[in-house]
């Protein structure tokens, strides 16, 4: 999940790489580094920490050249170091690479490289594969994309690699099995980035690089071929992507920013898609699949993280409304399970970046038992949407907080969507009902604009909890995946150690954690388990507990018992997570910044996990 860049062309390199680097630390910021082919020579700079620490350490160097590969690392072989930073090179210092992914049958190929004289110095598997490709050229006598071909058919794993060769200082070599790889067109130059964030501002031109291809790039030529030697005709895409979507906007954090864009994504998630006056809607990317969305019997989500959430919060709607059956895995757990699953199943695969490798695994193997594939992701161009049958894209735009927040609520439309859209098929729900539960719908995104006017009183209820060690979320029904939600927002960025559960299963067990130094936040709106809610909000209050309630505004019978509460519109119930999501996440925020953490790259974290 690391973020890689490169270039060669007339422009000098090294500010469009860094640049670049800055724009991918959200896929990981440990250490980063920048290698770069001048007249001169060539020079390597990488250090550990964030990109700002390279920039300040390379300051009064050589910095010039018009070809530069770097590379920002969220670590998996080798804690983060300077030595296991990222270029990484060969043996005899020839060749560099930047790697994003991970070689599975690394510790075997080392030992034979070290059988055959090779010394490393890093811990990282990455290292490893450069030697590799140095001991193929000089076996096999053969130019280097040869070699890299060669070795790829050899290693076992995922990958998206740059590599640059000091004796060739005019092109790039660039490969991708199950880790993400653009390259943009430019008027005699290219760009190669983890994804489009770095190249935007360049060129409107991209190419998405598909498993088991290899590119040979030069300023005014670009050859792409399959590892089995086969020469392809790349498909050239426009970007959707603009520039002013990847900077902050006036906000202190991109997170922040993300917040407050709610209103309008989650409005351009439903544009074109739903018709409360005709009481249709309308989703072309799943509209070839009508006829077995209406005999359908049972769908399986699969997701990770906060996806997973999203999926737990389709379930409810899904079920409520078009009456299947569904089961909600986490796409770790899934994948090695042997599943119960047929051609009489779909499968909804949930990921942000489309490029989640526990989740890309999931869909393979729901593929290869005869399953129908449906995917949302926010990414176009990403690998899930090329590896579906269909799919819906949520529409959200970048997210660069490693912490989901638009993108949550995006996936939470899609799910709400297609539940009314095979109730429609299926015709579980009656016109008028459908008609007013898209009318209802239309009206969320006005209602989550209302709710951003409580940021204040939220930034006041953070300021009296910040310390907290610990933190409990609960709700009952679709207000769990809501708890759930809020918790790891909280744990995430601000460290505290926080849990979602169901509230009435506090009483087995978290209950004994309970005193005057705990938060528990609840989701207590008015709904079919309001007056349950309220005797678990009883049972915090007799403990001492710090209560938190998100109640329907004008609630008084839980203001009455609660520390601090929070309003939101009053809606329909499947609807409680499009709304009650939005202050949680806000107090999350405000508490993390509080506590001086970095509220947009939290510790350990990474955007796109696309290693397992």
């Amino acid at each position: 999940m690391c973020g890689i860049v490169g270039y060669v062309g007339y422009r000098d390199a090294w500010p469009i790489v860094l640049k670049g680097l800055k724009r991918l630390e959200y896929r990981g910021y440990d250490s980063s580094g920048i290698a770069i082919i001048n007249v001169d020579g060539f020079n390597v700079f990488k250090k550990a920490g964030k990109v700002s620490v390279l920039d300040d350490f390379a300051k009064d160097k050589d910095r010039s050249g018009h070809i530069a590969i770097g590379h920002t690392r969220w670590a998996t072989h080798g804690a983060p170091s300077d030595i296991n930073s990222h270029p990484h090179s060969s043996n005899d210092n020839r060749l560099h690479i930047i790697h994003n992914g991970i070689i599975e049958n690394y510790l075997t190929l080392k030992e034979e490289l070290i059988n055959r004289g090779h010394e490393f110095k890093s811990e990282t598997d990455t290292e490893v594969l450069i030697h590799l490709i140095e001991e193929i050229q000089n076996i096999e006598q053969t130019d280097l994309l040869e070699a890299v071909r060669l070795a790829l058919n050899t290693v076992i794993g995922a990958y998206a690699i740059v590599i640059i060769d000091r004796g060739n200082p005019d092109q790039l070599i660039a490969a991708r099995k199950g880790s993400p790889l653009v390259i943009g067109v430019g008027n005699g130059e290219y760009f190669v980035a983890s994804d489009a964030t770095p190249i935007v501002e360049y060129v409107k031109n991209v190419i998405y690089l598909k498993d088991n291809e290899i590119a040979l790039i030069k300023r005014e030529e670009l050859l792409i071929k399959k590892l089995d030697n086969v020469i392809q005709t790349p498909l050239i895409q426009e970007l959707e992507l603009k520039l002013e979507a990847l900077e902050k906007g006036g906000f202190e954090h991109f997170m922040l920013k993300e917040i407050f864009e709610q209103p309008r994504s989650v409005k351009d998630c439903m544009r074109g898609r739903i018709y409360p006056a005709t009481g249709k809607v309308e989703l072309g990317g799943i509209k070839a699949y009508a006829d077995k969305l209406k005999d359908i019997n049972r769908i399986i989500i699969v997701a990770c993280g906060t996806s997973w959430h999203a999926g737990l919060a389709g379930e409810y709607l899904i079920e409520e409304f078009a009456r299947v059956s569904v089961e909600v895995e986490y796409a770790s757990e899934f994948r090695y399970r042997n599943p119960i699953i047929d051609e009489k199943d779909i499968v909804i695969a949930i990921s942000q970046s489309g490029e989640t490798a526990d989740t890309m695994a999931a869909i393979e193997i729901a593929k290869e038992k005869g399953a129908t594939i449906f995917g949302i992701c926010n990414v176009v161009g990403a690998s899930i949407p090329r590896i579906t049958h269909a799919g819906v894209y949520t529409h959200a735009g970048p997210e660069i907080g490693v912490a989901s927040t638009k993108a949550f609520t995006a996936q939470v439309t899609v799910l709400t969507m297609i539940a009314l859209y095979i109730a429609q098929q299926k015709g579980t729900l009656t016109a008028s009902k459908l008609a007013s539960l898209l009318t209802e719908l239309e009206e969320i995104p006005g209602k989550i604009q209302t709710l951003l006017l409580d940021n204040d009183l939220i930034k006041e209820i953070a300021a009296q909890i910040k310390d907290a060690g610990n933190c409990l979320f609960l709700g009952r029904g679709s207000a769990f995946p809501v708890a759930l939600e809020g918790a790891l927002k909280l744990k995430e960025i601000s460290y505290i150690h926080a849990e979602g559960y169901p509230a009435a299963e506090m009483k087995h067990g978290p209950i004994a954690l309970i005193d005057e130094q705990m938060p528990v936040v609840f989701i207590a709106t008015k709904n079919s388990s309001y007056e349950k809610v309220i005797s678990n909000i009883q049972e915090v209050k007799a403990r001492k507990g710090i209560i938190i309630a998100i109640v329907t505004k004008g609630d008084t019978e839980v203001k009455k018992m609660a520390d601090y509460c929070i309003e939101i519109p009053d809606a329909d119930e499947a609807f409680l997570p499009l709304l009650a999501t939005i202050p949680l996440q806000l107090l999350a925020y405000h508490i993390a910044v509080m506590r001086g953490c970095n509220v947009d790259q939290p510790r350990n974290l990474a955007k796109s996990v696309t290693v397992e």
